[in-house]
């Protein structure tokens, strides 16, 4: 679980900014959502295959020589 140490003279709201962007860049908080609810197979086929896309696209991009 990530944690954000709050600053000395840091307003909270600024920590729970920093907080909320780590907690998306880790992906918990689509984690959260898609467990909230019933995913239909329609559903998990297209997550999974936006995953994909998304995976091949960042391999393309670093391994393009």
């Amino acid at each position: 679980m990530p944690e954000v140490a709050v600053r000395k003279g840091e307003p909270i709201d600024r920590a729970l900014k920093r907080l909320k962007s780590k907690l998306e860049s880790e992906g918990i908080m689509d984690e959260v959502r898609r467990l909230r609810a019933f995913e239909t197979p329609t559903q998990r086929t297209k997550r999974k295959a936006k995953a994909n896309a998304k995976r091949a696209k960042a391999k393309f991009r670093f391994n393009v020589s």
